[in-house]
């Protein structure tokens, strides 16, 4: 039947206007769609799903993966990528003897119910198909409620991300449960909370050939021991990256992370920084379009920059609406370790705006934001909203300059600074501001401030004495 349909509309449409071509071609759409019917072919949830991540905490263990737009729409039988979605699968194994909350909000609080979902998804599907569809995807959300001793599996239906997202699990106590009578007068809440950062890789994405174990080949690495020591490494490293040469001076590095990639990643996407898609021809023509039509690349690449002679291991961005605007930030693995932990040396700034440029692939190149101490600060805010700082300090080896004497990148973009590098040493768990130590080596120039001029002193001023 709708082979049949399709040849006597095809006919019809060659021998008339242009516009009516379009519109017969939409009618036939409409009568292929309506002949469609619903049918899902659920995956083998054990087996089928890759990349799955498990975690253990009292008893109590949740596993996650997203599903690739391929699964999803074998699974749900409709196409969730079209329509700006991603379903994420949740297993939680209860062994406790306790009831516990899923609290979804903490994962994205602009999930989709199950009934908003099915409204998004429905396109040509018939009533009766729509309402299998609508009950599928009820029936196959994860449970708010999950009880003592039970495993409890489904999906929680989210906007779609590209390259993966931090996945953060809270499971809160129920209060009536309680031994602790003021506990449970006060109405506190046990929490436990499972952080994963969850890739999806297309095939583009820099982290996928992130391989940290194996970046200088078989040689290992020499480890640093006394902070005094690591720090007078860090003050020795180069002032800035560099171009392919290693002759020119690119952006300075003004930031030094210790922890391992898992640990390094699972920081920066906790904290909001979204993986970058690598240089090629399909990500540099999508930034090309973006940049002059003033659009979103949320994963959009970052230019290469150089030290220890590579171009940087990975990159992350924090994207605004429109390419133009975003902080970014490269890494690469430092030749050394410290405490057996590997140090990763960044640099971050915001990018401002775009410009023409002949040495670019795209042809643009995007103006930092002179004053790159606030970036470097904003960095750390970031990690300590997360709470995933165990200590910070901050050492000299960057480039120093002044807004009246600025220094200037590879792209003759001028920038001032303190010359001071952020290290920090990030905690695998979530903990308190309070709890957060002090290297107290160097002493930061207070973002802000550094920029402004002798007038903006009038809004800082002592207090009268009464």
């Amino acid at each position: 039947m709708a082979a049949h349909r399709r040849d006597v509309l095809q006919r019809s449409a060659a021998e008339t206007t242009p516009f009516t071509a379009r519109l017969v071609t939409l009618i036939a759409a409409t009568i292929l769609g309506a002949c469609a019917s619903y049918e899902p072919k659920p995956l083998v949830l054990d087996m089928d799903l890759h990349g799955v991540q498990t975690k253990t905490i009292d008893d109590v263990t949740v596993s996650v993966a997203i599903l690739t737009d391929e699964q999803a729409e074998l699974h749900f039988g409709v196409d969730f990528a079209l329509r700006g979605l991603q379903a994420l699968y949740i297993k939680v194994r209860n062994e406790t003897d306790r009831r516990l909350w899923f609290i979804r909000n903490t994962v994205d609080p602009d999930f989709y119910s199950p009934d908003e979902a099915a409204v998004l998804l429905k396109g040509a599907l018939s009533a009766n198909d729509f309402e299998a569809l609508r009950q599928h995807l009820r029936d196959e959300s994860i449970r708010v409620q999950h009880q003592p001793l039970t495993i409890t599996e489904g999906f929680l239906y989210l906007p779609r991300v590209e390259g993966g997202r931090y996945v953060d699990i809270r499971l809160g106590g129920d209060v009536y449960e309680s031994d602790d009578e003021d506990t449970a007068a006060l109405g506190w809440l046990n929490e436990l909370r499972f952080g994963f950062a969850v890739p999806l890789p297309d095939g583009l994405f820099d982290y996928e050939k992130l391989d940290a174990a194996h970046t200088y080949g078989d040689v290992e690495l020499p480890d640093i021991e006394d902070p005094v020591a690591l720090r007078l490494h860090l003050e020795e490293l180069p002032c800035c990256a560099t171009d392919n040469d290693g002759e020119g001076l690119g952006d300075p590095l003004n930031v030094v992370l210790i922890g391992d990639s898992q640990d390094v990643l699972t920081a920066l996407t906790r904290s909001g920084w979204s993986f970058t898609h690598r240089i090629s021809l399909a990500t540099v023509g999508r930034l090309a379009g973006a940049a002059l039509g003033g659009d979103a690349y949320p994963v959009a690449p970052v230019s290469n920059l150089y030290l220890f002679g590579r171009k940087q291991d990975f990159a992350l961005q924090r994207a605004r609406p429109t390419i133009s605007q975003r902080n970014h930030t490269r890494f690469w693995l430092a030749p050394f370790t410290f405490g057996g932990k590997q140090v990763w040396i960044g640099q971050v700034s915001r990018d401002i705006g775009v410009k023409l440029t002949p040495s670019s692939p795209s042809l643009t190149t995007h103006i930092i934001d002179p004053e790159v101490d606030l970036t470097r600060e904003y960095m750390l805010h970031s990690l300590l909203d997360a709470g995933l700082v165990a200590g910070f300090g901050f050492v000299k080896g960057s480039t120093q300059a002044t807004r009246e004497a600025p220094a200037v990148n590879l792209a003759n973009d001028p920038y001032f600074s303190d010359g001071l590098r952020l290290v920090v040493t990030l905690s695998p768990h979530p903990r308190p501001y309070h709890e957060v130590r002090s290297m107290r080596w160097e002493q930061s120039t207070a973002p802000t401030a550094e920029g402004q001029s002798e007038s903006a002193r009038r809004y800082v001023r002592p207090l009268e004495p009464e």
